[in-house]
């Protein structure tokens, strides 16, 4: 099987799945499958864009707009979130190349995001990314102060459409989901982006809306690989 194949074949096997994930569950609502493709080769990720996958996930600003420009140009239907830490000197890059920002996660953040968004007339999506477990080696708001930077966000004239979050590596994610989704209702947001390639069945159980998937598809990273393109 060649590795084409293979990257069309892993997006066939996990849509089935959330298929029938979704239908067990009696949801109607669509899960969206955002393919994770940090160090992926631009190769790999036009294969999986011409197999029908739209939403793509990058975590870093500067591999983005080393691959994307092209790949947009191939692909214009295709989706890219900002699944990264983002840094302030970097809002007005990532602006500019990502449709979804998912990282929104401090005032400095949407501040910054506010004045580069209309200063350049470029106007992502954001969610809020909540650092769940409240881990310190994570980004993210914490639980208890959500709502109430979801509403500073928006007094700031942003519009937040969405919430982010990792659970703790090791535990039970179930809890973290579930308090994730509680979050979610409080700030009347419907967006939830929570689960990955271990654990996406029980986020979805559990309210998530949209999902974030990469070693399952691409396979393993090569993090020191210089070509990226």
């Amino acid at each position: 099987m060649t590795k084409n194949n293979y990257v069309s074949n892993n997006l066939k096997t996990i849509k089935k799945e959330i298929r029938n994930i979704t239908k067990l569950a009696q949801l109607k609502k669509k899960i969206n499958l955002v393919a994770v493709s940090k160090t992926i080769n631009s190769h790999f990720i036009c294969e999986a864009a011409k197999s029908g996958q739209i939403s793509f996930g990058e975590n870093k600003v500067q591999e983005a707009l080393h691959k994307w420009p092209k790949i947009k140009k191939l692909y214009p239907k295709t989706i890219l979130h900002m699944i990264g830490p983002l840094q302030t000197n970097k809002v007005k890059d990532a602006i500019k190349i990502f449709d979804i920002i998912e990282t929104v996660d401090r005032e400095k953040v949407a501040l910054e995001l506010k004045k580069n968004m209309d200063k350049y007339n470029f106007f992502p999506q954001l969610y809020v990314q909540v650092n769940i477990g409240e881990e310190k080696q994570k980004s993210g708001c914490k639980p208890s102060e959500t709502k109430s930077f979801i509403d500073n966000c928006k007094s700031y004239g942003l519009k937040i459409k969405g919430v982010m979050a990792i659970p703790p590596q090791g535990e039970e994610p179930a809890p973290y989901f579930a308090l994730l989704t509680n979050l979610a209702k409080e700030s009347n947001i419907v967006n939830i982006s929570m689960g990955m390639s271990k654990d996406f069945e029980t986020a979805i159980y559990l309210g998530a809306t949209s999902i974030r998937i990469g070693t399952r598809i691409f396979g393993e990273r090569e993090y020191n690989k210089k070509d990226i393109t």
